[in-house]
């Protein structure tokens, strides 16, 4: 059974910094790409950044650029996000996600195969 778990959630004041991680298992995702979406209260789901199987690219949405930064490492099948200078309006529950392909670019931005339960996130003015 693939499962996604994603931890470092919590509350930060605006400007600090998150380090979320995301651990998968049941299988490896070293040649698939891998990313993050997040869901704000009322509002749809939607895509944070994204890293190629490599690591050599990377994708992120425009409201994050400069200020997120993911990795990963196949190694040890783990994903992580790091978050700084953070904004109240980043507050959301985030998804660590995965693809189902292999050595695939650009990312499905749009939506993956593999979901994890979420962490939240919650930046305080």
């Amino acid at each position: 059974q693939v499962q996604l778990v994603e931890s470092g959630g919590g509350l930060v004041q605006a400007g600090g910094s998150l380090r979320l991680s995301c651990a998968a298992s049941g299988r490896t995702f070293s040649s698939s790409v891998m990313g993050w979406f997040r869901q704000a209260p009322g509002k749809e789901r939607e895509f944070v950044a994204a890293i190629s199987w490599s690591g050599d690219s990377t994708k992120y949405a425009d409201f994050v650029k400069g200020r997120f930064t993911i990795s990963r490492d196949n190694a040890k099948n783990t994903v992580s996000l790091q978050m700084d200078s953070l904004r109240p309006e980043d507050t959301a529950v985030y998804y660590c996600a995965a693809e189902n392909g292999f050595g695939r670019w650009p990312p499905r931005t749009y939506g993956m195969d593999y979901w994890g339960k979420g962490t939240l996130v919650t930046v305080s003015s």
